[in-house]
């Protein structure tokens, strides 16, 4: 059964238990009007006909109605009509009779009121005998008989038994009918409005989950969900589009992983195929006899020598990033001193940039001791590789490297400057991906892996730091990476 069924099920129940309710609340209004259990007719017939007289009050009327067809002169007895009176007082009704237009009784309630003025006038066929009417400011309700006090005189006369009426109640009894078809009409209307409202507030919303719920087994997270309200209704589809939004991501995620691989591999077949066919070329031409010397056949074992040194080192740097991509490298974090740390780095490095002559200056905008959690060797490695990047790509002199070191709040900054011909705008953004290589500038020719920036990133990274590049264009690169300052709590 479908909700939209279901809803016009319950608003269609909901429209019969009104009317059930309202109905049961007449038939409880009737009793407590008119005492009568014994259906709901009674009910009908005190509000719908022309108030009639209880069982009682007609009782007595009909005595009175019995004296006026065949002892009218009785009437004028003003002690009997007394006694009919407290008789009618019991069941709170009055009497009132009268001959042509003078009051001979009334009731003492009714005395205070003109009556001779507001009294009905005759009606000697007594069509009209039962009816309302107001006496001054209150109504009544009565039933009457019209008289002769002889049968050889005109003189009229007539009796009437009166009770006093709500006029709400009255209103309320012309009106009853066009009330209930008014209360029937806004409760369906009602009813509709809100079956439309809530279809609108909740099937309409749950119908575009159902959609975009296809759409997401058929393989599209392009739609888009947007909600109108924040109820509970709204809060699903809310979470229901950022359920999208997540799948969206790791599905792009995933092909992002997936062109990396494929460039990956590209890149490694790449990479291993220069030096092997370097390789493979030398071989053979020693197999060939092309080396007919000694002074060539030494010079091609030794380019056979650096080549597969070359391939040794790019597969061992090409396992060791795999390792950091895939986290199964582990670090074994201690507390340095970073500044220390650096100037020992660089010391051990001492021989190699004398070689190159390379100037070396530091930059310490800070004395204050700095201490970080660091894994040694990797962070060494870190220095290395960023050190290495600088002598590959400067070829100007005099060569020049800045070793800058700053001590903040919360963490340490450092950075190398090289004064190299810097890296093109359009290439910074992508220096620290693997196997890239800025061309013409940052060519094979010199040399490397093209794994060294991004093993440096992914080792800071795993320090919790970050590392970033700035240049510009023939005026040189700095490298800077920030690690956390290691605060002991103990």
């Amino acid at each position: 059964m479908s909700i939209r069924f279901r809803l016009l099920l319950s608003f269609t129940s909901v429209v019969i238990v009104s009317v059930i309710l309202f109905m049961a609340t007449a038939y409880l209004l009737s009793v407590a009007v008119t005492g009568d259990f014994r259906s709901i007719s009674s009910f009908y017939r005190i509000h719908y006909s022309l108030n009639p007289l209880s069982e009682e009050e007609e009782s007595i009327f009909l005595d009175l109605k019995y004296l006026a067809k065949h002892d009218p002169a009785k009437l004028k007895d003003v002690s009997l009509l007394e006694k009919y009176d407290n008789q009618l007082k019991m069941v709170q009704a009055n009497l009132i009779v009268r001959e042509e237009n003078e009051i001979i009784y009334a009731s003492p309630s009714l005395l205070q009121t003109d009556l001779s003025k507001l009294l009905p006038k005759y009606d000697m066929n007594n069509i009209s005998i039962r009816n309302t009417m107001n006496l001054g400011s209150r109504f009544y309700s009565y039933a009457k008989f019209d008289f002769y006090y002889s049968e050889y005189t005109t003189d009229k006369g007539s009796i009437y038994v009166t009770k006093e009426r709500s006029p709400f109640a009255e209103i309320v009894r012309k009106l009853l009918p066009s009330l209930i078809g008014v209360f029937l009409a806004i409760l369906l209307l009602t009813s509709l409005l809100l079956y439309r409202y809530v279809t609108r507030k909740i099937v309409k919303p749950l119908d575009e989950l159902r959609r975009s719920a296809e759409h997401i087994k058929d393989g599209d997270l392009t739609f888009q969900l947007q909600s109108k309200s924040k109820d509970e209704v709204g809060q699903l589809v809310m979470s229901f589009e950022n359920m999208r939004q997540k799948l969206l991501e790791s599905v792009q995620l995933q092909l992002h992983y997936e062109d990396n691989r494929k460039q990956l591999l590209s890149n490694i077949s790449h990479d291993l195929r220069t030096p092997i066919t370097t390789i493979k070329g030398y071989a053979e031409g020693i197999r060939d006899g092309v080396t007919n010397t000694k002074e060539k056949l030494d010079r091609y074992v030794n380019a056979i020598h650096v080549r597969s040194t070359d391939l040794e080192r790019l597969v061992d740097e090409l396992l060791y990033y795999s390792k950091l991509d895939m986290n199964k490298e582990p670090y074994s974090f201690q507390e340095i001193e970073l500044h220390a740390f650096l100037r020992y780095s660089l010391k051990e490095m001492s021989i190699e940039l004398d070689q190159n002559k390379i100037q070396v200056t530091w930059r310490n905008e800070t004395d204050e001791l700095a201490y970080v959690m660091a894994d040694t060797e990797k962070l060494k490695r870190v220095i290395v590789n960023l050190v290495d990047n600088c002598l590959k790509y400067m070829t100007g002199q005099p060569k020049k490297i800045e070793i800058g070191f700053s001590s903040r709040s919360e963490d340490c900054l450092v950075w190398i400057t090289d004064n190299g011909p810097g890296i093109h705008p359009d290439s910074l953004p992508h220096i620290f991906e693997r196997f890239y290589r800025e061309e013409p500038s940052r060519s094979r020719d010199a040399g490397g892996s093209g794994l060294g920036l991004a093993i440096a990133k992914h080792i800071i990274e795993g320090h919790g730091g970050q590392i970033w590049a700035e240049s510009s264009h023939g005026h040189g690169t700095t490298i800077f990476f920030v690690l956390k300052k290691f605060v002991d709590h103990r």
